[in-house]
């Protein structure tokens, strides 16, 4: 008799393994990945990666084209520009980090207390649609005008405007999850509301609530960007990449490079942010991202089709 062998069985991949693959196979979210984190590396050792003050006037200076001395040349005050460019990407990221932090929790309080309480609903939902009949960066404005050109007065402008569009999404996916059955069956029981809320609630609605707040990260970034070269936004002299646009407006012919620089790293901070939004899309929720896959290959297949007819 043939004498029975054990036959090795390999053990399933882990959870983290898993995740991992799905990591690498999202283009998406791995390029944004990687801009960012070279972007934010860049702003958090900008102490370490320039040897100038972003404050210093050398008049002799001025004007300078980009160089081994000057990587990004100087302004039209002889300071460096490479130096200011690194310190407003860290005024750019820590308003927009702080934007999204405020509004990312209010809104998503609002968005359940909206989606469990109809009284709720009624009050929040009428004053979010009173903050979406003005555009937001004449809304933004506004409140800056009032309160003063100032980073945190920046902050809170743009925490006030974004906050609606945090909540709605909040709201949508959270009543989606108030129609379940274990719902209804948590209050037959006597359940409470921040049981339902906290516990049931809360955990189905951070994958909408994540991606949401990337876009609005990188919109607030842009906005402040915007504010700044209006002059309605960050104050001068202090570094911010709007700042750097106005300052270079007026020169714009003669040192190009005190607009283009700027330029490029806001176009880079809001690519990364998008494609990271696009990218966490998809791997929060592979149901979608297969579909888009599906969708694609089946209208390349439609179009061989239609040439080779």
């Amino acid at each position: 008799m043939a004498s029975l062998e054990p036959i090795a069985v390999s053990a399933p991949p882990g959870r983290g393994r898993i995740a991992w693959r799905r990591y690498f196979s999202n283009p998406l979210l791995v390029t944004g990945t990687v801009i960012m984190s070279v972007v934010a590396l860049l702003a958090l050792l900008a102490p370490w990666t320039t040897s100038y003050d972003p404050y210093s006037i050398e008049t002799l200076n001025r004007l300078q084209p980009p160089s081994g001395e000057h990587l990004f040349g100087t302004d039209q005050l002889g300071r460096d520009v490479f130096t200011r460019v690194v310190y407003g990407i860290r005024v750019s990221l820590l308003v927009g980090a702080s934007v999204t932090a405020i509004a990312g929790a209010i809104g998503l309080l609002v968005g359940l207390a909206s989606a469990y309480s109809p009284v709720c609903d009624h009050i929040f939902m009428r004053i979010c649609d009173g903050l979406y009949a003005f555009p937001s960066i004449l809304l933004a404005i506004s409140i800056v005008a009032i309160m003063g050109p100032q980073t945190g007065n920046v902050i809170l402008a743009l925490t006030i405007v974004y906050i609606p569009s945090i909540a709605r999404i909040v709201r949508s996916a959270a009543l989606v999850v108030q129609e379940k059955t274990f719902i209804e069956g948590l209050r037959a029981q006597g359940a409470g509301v921040f049981r339902i809320m906290g516990l049931h609630m809360l955990p189905n609605v951070l994958s909408p609530l994540i991606v949401q707040v990337s876009f609005v990260f990188a919109v607030s970034i842009l906005t402040e960007a915007s504010l700044s070269f209006l002059g309605a936004g960050i104050p001068a002299p202090e570094p911010s990449l709007g700042n750097l646009l106005l300052d270079g407006k007026n020169v714009i012919f003669k040192a190009w490079w005190m607009t283009v620089f700027p330029g490029v790293f806001i176009i880079l901070m809001i690519l990364g942010l998008n494609l990271l939004g696009d990218g966490l899309r998809d791997f929060l929720d592979p149901g979608a991202g297969s579909n888009k896959r599906f969708a694609k290959r089946k209208n390349a297949v439609r179009r061989r089709r239609r040439r080779s007819d």
